[in-house]
């Protein structure tokens, strides 16, 4: 059923999922995550992982590389948290790891660098923005698997992952049926309203907030 979810979710855009979780009272919606290259949107399952500043001299295994080295599934989108400002979360060999075993492409709540290198392999990566600054001494892998706070929301493992130019948004698992349900009505919906104005219809009536109403669970299909 979860290859299902991310197969429906891969049909719809972050805007009618950030409507469908508007709807129901969800969090989820993110804002500043965006794609760091011109790059494919994302859908998956996440793969959480939790940053931190390195605080002694030990050396440690490098960040994120004991996660992409456990992932068995190809529906997997890692999903990075509690790095340094201005201090890279990812890099080139990474990205090539994680390609090599499938994953579908990584959002960071910070900073990543080798830009051109993820372009250059089709990996696509989404953050907050790009640096040159390595991570190497400076920040290591905290946790991973567990829940995760990312530009305000609450990311659990396994939790489903959508991103375009638009952003990112996040579903919590045990919600996906029904969000889906209703964003692919929402999806329905607004097409409808778009074939209204272009056959000549008022904008102004169309996009009246009855029309809106009408998507509500349990308002007129």
């Amino acid at each position: 059923m979860t290859t299902a979810f991310v197969d429906r979710l891969a049909h719809l855009d972050t805007t009618t999922v950030s409507d469908a979780l508007d709807f129901l009272a969800l969090p989820g919606a993110s804002v500043g995550l965006r794609p760091l290259w011109h790059c494919p949107r994302i859908v998956g399952r996440a793969s959480t992982v939790l940053l931190g500043p390195k605080t002694g001299s030990t050396p440690t295994v490098h960040l994120i590389s004991p996660v992409i080295a456990a992932i068995a599934t190809d529906d997997r989108v890692l999903v990075i948290a509690g790095g340094i400002e201005g201090v890279s979360c990812w890099g080139d060999i990474l990205a090539n790891a994680a390609k090599m075993k499938g994953v579908r492409g990584t959002v960071i709540d910070g900073y990543s660098r080798d830009i051109e290198a993820n372009e250059a392999i089709g990996y696509p990566v989404y953050g907050r923005g790009a640096t040159m600054v390595s991570a190497r001494n400076r920040v290591v892998q905290r946790a991973a698997g567990i829940p995760i706070q990312v530009a305000g929301v609450t990311v659990n493992e396994g939790d489903y992952v959508i991103a375009d130019r638009c952003g990112t948004v996040f579903v919590a698992q045990g919600r996906i049926e029904e969000v889906i349900d209703l964003a692919e009505r929402i999806a329905r919906r607004q097409d409808g309203m778009v074939q209204a104005v272009r056959s000549g219809r008022s904008v102004e009536d169309v996009m009246h907030d009855k029309e809106f109403e009408a998507i509500k669970p349990g308002g007129a299909r």
